[in-house]
Order: C-alpha cells, then structure tokens, then sequence
C-alpha cells in the first residue's frame, strides 16, 4: 500500500511526542556516535582511522606528563589486537583513578599550573577509549601506592588496591577496541610507528619503546625532514629554534607545497592557524630581504618545511586535534604576530650568515617566477574556458557537499575519476550525491611525464580537473577529501591509474602527501547460487566463495566497471568501499620509477615485461 506525501507527514507528526525525545548518557552518546569524538570508525586500513586515533589519545596524555618534566620514556605494545601504553610520569591521583578515566569532563589540565602547555585538555580522550574498548584496564602506581581499575564497555568491572609495590612510578592503559563498534580491524603497524616517530620529533629527550623497538630523536624537525623527504634538497635545511617555536625550512625540485604542522606535540594534519601564519611570515621574510616584492606562490612552489608551536590551552577544531583554531598564542600574543617575528629575526639573520643558501634560494624564486609567466598566457584561457564550462561541465558530476564546507560530512566527500561514459554512468547512477562526485575521462590522458605545469593549462582535460578539484592556487580549497582514480582492473585500466597517479605525482604531489589520493578497488568476480551472492576481489576470494556456494554455483568475470549494474555498484562504493590509498615516503624513488615506467625507455621497459610475464590458466575442476 502506497501512502501520500501528506500521509506520511501527518503520520510523522503524530509519532513525534515526547516520549520521542531521549536522553542519552555520555557512555551512550559515544558508542551511538563514536564519529563525533574519534573522527572515523575505519578497519585500521588507513592512518586516520579511529583505531589509531584511541592509541594517540592515551599516549598524549603520557607525552603530556614529559612535557611537565615527569618521566622520559613511553612503552607501547601491541599485541593480539590489545594496545597497553605505559609512561613513567608522576602516576594519576589513585583516588581520582577512576573518575580520569570514565567520568566525562573529568581532569587534571581546566586550570592552575599543572599542565600549561599540552594537548589533552578536554576531559574527553581516554573516557572515550575505555566506552569503546570491550576490555579496559587503567594502572597507577604512586610511591609504593598501586590501584587497578577494569571495565567493560565503559562499566566498571574491578576495582583493586595495592600497597608496598615495587615498580616505578607512572601510569599503565591497556585496552582492546570494542569490535561490536567497530566491527573487524587490524593495526598495521607502519602507522602506529610514524605516530610515534612524529610524537619523538617533537619532544626531544623522549624515548618510545614500540613493541621492543626504540625511537628517539636527536634533532627533532630536522630528523622529522631528512626522513621524509623524497627528493634531495635544493640547499641545506635551514633549522631555527626559539621558546616555544620551531622551525625546517628548504626547498625541493617538485611543484607545490609540503608542510609538518605541530601543536603541543600534535600533528596537525590539516594544518591550522599557525601553518597558515608560517607559510605567510615565509614569504614575507624572504620579500624583506631580497627587497624585492616576488609573488609568495614563487617564494613558496616546491618548499619542504616543519613547524612546530607551544600554545597556551590550545582549541581544536574537532576532538581529533588535527587543525588549529587559536588564534593567540597566549593571551594576549597573535599567532600571525608570534610567527612572523620569529621568522622576521631568525630567518633573516640566518639568510645574511649563509649566502650560499640565500644565493640558491634566490634562484629557485626566480625560476618559479619565469615558469609562472610563461604560462600566464594560457593560464587566462584555460581559466576561462573552465569558467564557462563549470556551469555546464559534462565531465563533472558534482555533489552538495564539499569538503571546505562546515558540514558534519564534509569529511566523507569524494570524487570518482572514471573512464569513459559507461563506467560513469554506473557510478553516477549508483552514489550518494551528497558527498560523492563523478569525473569522466574520455579515455587514456596524456602522458604528463617530464611535462612542464604548462600542460595542465593547455590540455583541457587536465584543466578541467584542476578545476573540478580546485586546486590551482593551494591545497586548503581542495573541493573533495578522497580523490579516487576508478578503471577498469585490466591492462588498460592500469595504464589510465599510471598515468593520472603520474599527473599528481608530477604537479600535486600535495594531494598525495595530504593522503587525499586513492584507487578504488573492484570486484573481478561474482560468484552466486539461488542463496546466497558474493563478490570477489582475487583469486583467492573467487575460490572461497565457490567452496561456499557449491559445485552448481553461477560465475560471472567483470570485464569494466560499466558492465556492474548501478543496483550492485552501491555496495563497492557503500560502507564497504576498499580503497587502496596511493602513498608517497622517502624511500620511494620517484623519479626513477616514472622516467621508468613513463619516459622514453621504451627498449628497457619493453625487455622488462617481457622478462617478467605471467601466463595465468583458468584451472577447470575434474568432476570426477
């Protein structure tokens, strides 16, 4: 039975009494939405998952206790899915055990001189690890005097006290991620293991133990740089510290930007106020003292630089902590004023002490400069066109919501890049258009590989999604947060994955370094019988599910995306989406790989497949 519009308001109206408005407790509210004090849930397959954020929030609060002068050394380990973090600091007040760790806005960081400049200051983080761990286990141990409290949950199941222990003082956090929130996970640990080398730059003195492995930092940003960049630098990092600031600064060979932004010991992400200040203080240093008035995006294309500020009780944009909102420093001192005279004194005097650096820093402006006006020309026209075509652009299929929008699901918008119209198609037909865009290819792209900045204003396709995506002048208009290359899992789809992760590499190696680009994966098969379906991702998956399905099962090979009906589609690009996210680290040799795979070597590379084919063989069971 088909009810009206009217039917249906009039029936909702009627269902929304009082006994409609509920209350919820805080264990409630943050198992019911987890998302609001964690970020994301996630299955541990990407570094911002909400499995890593729970570690972080109990290991700030160690660092914190290192920050205040208490205890040089954070044991982590990871075992069998159970997280323990164990810190040698002064150990939480055992009376106030419990409270700390699950009564919400309960803490030891709202005022007087305790802690002054840390992160964990919102009462919130533990008590949100133990309301999503099944199992949570919280340990202090003051001067012989130890209490142990165990929950469940967010329950409390055991409360034991201990007296004329013999270990040192500090404070133990053991817990296991509530699966029924979370569903199935895993920790991969090259994740745990940057957060923790990040947590070493910036505290130096700090030692972290990650499952028998130790970490410690000599010299803080600096080694933070030197580990990751993945091109030599063009001059010696130039590393000046201060009270409560620091700072890296060089420049590579590449396009666009490539900042580490600390607060209080806090990655930082999405930047913030402070990088926004950084980035400004930069250019207008390096004016000053050239007394030349140079563009910033010249001063700035191609730079490789850290900072890191101690700010007095710090505001967040969200509970993850990963963009600054303050605006002072302390009270009463600007960010913008703080950071620009920082730079405005140590930045200036180093330029004036070391010419070479000055010398070939001078010369990197100058040839961003002379790249920027010879494409000026064509920069207007493809502005243009792309202008009138956003009104009507066929290529884009837009969604509402943007990531620069103050949207509670501006964190989940995203834009397929598909080839073709048929595999669109599907897509389009298949997605949430709230937070997920369409962008087509007519086929294979140019190969962009030893390509000056000149070609992405000069072909269309590649103006039109810089358009699309809005990243011509920086990366904080990026219009979406995952930017996802969708083919075809064959040959030619591969080909199409290399050379648009060629483009990015090339000239928004930012949208890489901010982790925004990924491939989406598909299925290759479809296995079913009258009961059941499944969709297989390999081999292996196709195998198991025949098992599953029985001898009389139905097999279907996927030969493109547009031969997946939109009805199926929804499910690979649902809650269930795998995304393989397309990393960049120091020890990928980037250069090499792309004037390999993308240059003019044809012989070489031709020799390569030949050597290296595979002749794979549907194997067809013997019924008997």
């Amino acid at each position: 039975m088909k009810m009206s519009m009217s039917e249906i308001n009039n029936n909702n109206t009627a269902s929304y009494g009082d006994d409609a408005i509920v209350t919820l407790s805080p264990r409630e509210h943050i198992r019911l939405r987890p998302g609001m004090y964690i970020g994301k849930l996630g299955d541990g397959s990407q570094p911002d998952d909400g499995i890593y954020v729970l570690i972080k929030e109990v290991v700030d609060n160690s660092v914190d206790e290192f920050i205040m002068g208490a205890g040089k050394s954070v044991e982590i380990t990871i075992e069998d899915n159970v997280v323990t973090v164990r810190d040698y600091g002064r150990g939480i007040p055992l009376k106030s055990l419990s409270a700390a760790v699950s009564e919400m806005n309960t803490g030891g960081k709202y005022g007087g001189t305790a802690f002054k400049k840390t992160v964990g200051l919102n009462g919130v983080g533990v008590k949100a690890v133990n309301m999503l761990s099944s199992e949570f286990t919280a340990r202090s141990v003051r001067d012989g005097e130890a209490r142990t409290v165990v929950f469940a949950k967010g329950l409390e199941v055991s409360d034991k006290w201990e007296s004329g222990v013999n270990e040192k003082n500090g404070t133990l956090i053991s817990f296991r991620v509530d699966t029924e929130v979370f569903g199935e996970y895993s920790y991969h640990m090259e994740y745990v293991e940057q957060m923790v080398k990040n947590y070493t730059y910036l505290n130096l003195g700090l030692t972290f133990t990650l499952n028998g492995q130790t970490f410690v930092s000599k010299n803080g940003l600096l080694d933070l740089l030197n580990d990751n960049m993945s091109d030599e630098p063009l001059y010696q990092p130039i590393h000046l510290t201060g009270n409560d600031i620091e700072v890296v600064i060089t420049h590579g060979t590449g396009y666009g930007e490539s900042y580490y932004s600390f607060v209080n010991g806090q990655y930082t992400s999405q930047g913030g106020t402070h990088q926004a200040a950084f980035r400004e203080a930069i250019a207008k240093t390096v004016k000053e003292f050239y007394h030349k008035d140079y563009d910033p995006s010249d001063i700035r294309t191609s730079i490789i630089a850290a900072i890191s500020v101690k700010v007095t009780d710090p505001v967040f944009e969200s509970q993850t902590k990963i963009k600054l909102g303050s605006k002072e420093v302390e009270p009463g001192v600007s960010m913008r004023q703080f950071v620009g005279d920082f730079l405005g004194v140590q930045l200036d005097n180093y330029l004036h002490k070391n010419p070479e650096t000055a010398q070939i820093l001078q010369k990197k402006i100058v040839d961003n400069e002379k790249e920027r006006k010879a494409i000026s020309g064509i920069q207007k026209k493809a502005r243009e066109t792309a202008k009138k075509v956003s009104l009507n652009n066929r290529k884009l299929r837009d969604c509402k919501i943007h990531f620069t929008d103050k949207h509670e699901l501006a964190e989940q918008t995203m834009i397929f890049i598909t080839e073709g119209n048929s595999a669109s198609g599907s897509i389009t037909a298949s997605r949430d258009v709230r937070t997920q865009a369409v962008f087509s290819l007519r086929g294979k792209p140019l190969n962009s590989y030893g390509l000056t900045k000149k070609v992405v204003y000069e072909n269309e396709e590649f103006n039109l999604l810089q358009a699309a995506l809005n990243i011509e002048e920086d990366m904080d208009n990026l219009r979406y947060n995952k930017v996802i290359i969708a083919t075809d899992a064959d040959v030619d789809g591969m080909h199409i994955r290399l050379l648009m992760t060629s483009f990015f590499l090339q000239f928004f190696p930012d949208v890489i370094r901010g982790g925004h680009l990924f491939i989406l994966q598909t299925p290759l098969f479809r296995v079913r019988n009258k009961k059941e379906t499944y969709y297989c991702y390999s081999e292996e998956e196709r195998e198991k599910a025949i098992k599953r399905c029985g001898a009389n099962a139905e097999i279907t090979r996927f030969k493109g995306l547009g031969e997946i009906s939109a009805d199926e589609f929804k499910e690979f690009i649902g809650e269930n989406m795998r995304l393989d996210k397309v990393r960049l680290t120091k020890d990928d040799p980037i250069h090499e790989l792309l004037s390999f795979y993308m240059g003019k070597n044809t012989f070489d590379r031709q020799n390569f497949i030949i050597n290296n084919l595979r002749i794979e063989e549907d194997l067809v069971e013997n019924p008997d």
